[in-house]
């Protein structure tokens, strides 16, 4: 059986740093896109990976990158609500506006299989003790609206030839050679270890998170499974849903015995318990990694410095 060809755009960010030495691993051809923002460091070189400085708003490039390509993952996008803030019109261009060429230009390339990355903020606030993949997406930022508008988009150019599949991760935490350090797990972990104190708003919300080991696997379960189960599906992907309070207090038992919390109300009640039970049934998919997991890891890559 010949190599697979899979072109990764967004690459060498939080998820890409750990996801593409992975597929490394398992001996693919990788070519990854990216605006290499913070450098191209993170990635190792290795004869089987080709890491491209470039934009997903280059239609050329893109033509030019696709050809022969087997599998695309997409991960770019500027990936939270602040960033969108800062410049809305660039968040539009990005995240929305630069997909439908992607996925048209994929699928005239003779892409075999397109894994869209969305996020399990589309479906806003919600009552329901279990999200699950058929409950109405009402999301509540642009951020998460472009995410859904995506969805929608992807799934009109599903065709026997062209297997779509996208995948709603619920918060990402833990090590990777590209740190992200704006998410809930990361962030309170970065707060003990350095503040010696946290500040959790609120506390009772729910909060789903997914290792980041856990994501890359997620994404290797997605690539290995037949295109008959997965075609036009959407996943959940998480592993434990705990409440804000419960995350910090992980933290201080792991980070040490002298980081205080301290609670502070909030306005924030955004609260949702995400099921990943489909994934697991459909593909056999299931977390492995704790939160206490990515916490010692965080802790052990501070201490190294």
């Amino acid at each position: 059986m010949s190599r697979k060809n899979i072109f990764v755009t967004g690459g060498a960010g939080y998820v890409g740093s750990s996801l593409v030495p992975r597929l490394l691993e398992e001996h693919y051809n990788v070519t990854v896109l990216d605006l290499l923002i913070y450098g191209s460091d993170v990635l190792p070189s290795h004869p089987n990976l080709e890491v491209v400085k470039g934009d997903i708003r280059d239609i050329q490039m893109l033509q030019n990158l696709l050809y022969q390509k087997d599998i695309v993952i997409h991960l770019a996008c500027i990936s939270n609500d602040p960033s969108f803030e800062l410049n809305p019109k660039l968040g539009k261009e990005i995240n929305l506006d630069a997909f439908d060429p992607l996925v048209r230009l994929s699928k005239e390339n003779g892409v075999e299989r397109f894994i869209y990355a969305s996020s399990s903020s589309v479906y806003g606030l919600k009552s329901e003790t279990n999200v699950h993949e058929e409950i109405k997406l009402e999301p509540l930022t642009d951020y998460s609206k472009f995410k859904a508008k995506c969805e929608k988009i992807m799934n009109n150019y599903l065709s026997e030839n062209f297997t779509t599949v996208t995948i709603r991760p619920a918060t990402v935490c833990g090590y990777a050679p590209r740190q992200r350090l704006d998410v809930v797990v990361n962030i309170l972990t970065n707060l003990a270890y350095h503040k010696r104190e946290i500040s959790v708003f609120g506390g009772s919300q729910l909060r789903p998170n997914i290792h980041i080991k856990d994501m890359v696997e997620a994404y290797i379960n997605l690539l290995n499974a037949d295109k008959k189960i997965i075609a036009g599906e959407v996943f959940n992907a998480g592993y434990e849903n705990q409440s804000v309070i419960e995350l910090a207090e992980i933290v201080k038992k792991e980070i040490g015995s002298d980081v205080k919390l301290k609670v502070v109300p909030t306005d924030d009640n955004r609260s949702y318990h995400i099921s990943s039970n489909k994934i697991k049934e459909k593909i056999g998919f299931y977390a492995k990694h704790t939160i206490r997991d990515a916490v010692i890891d965080l802790k052990k890559a501070f201490e190294e410095n």
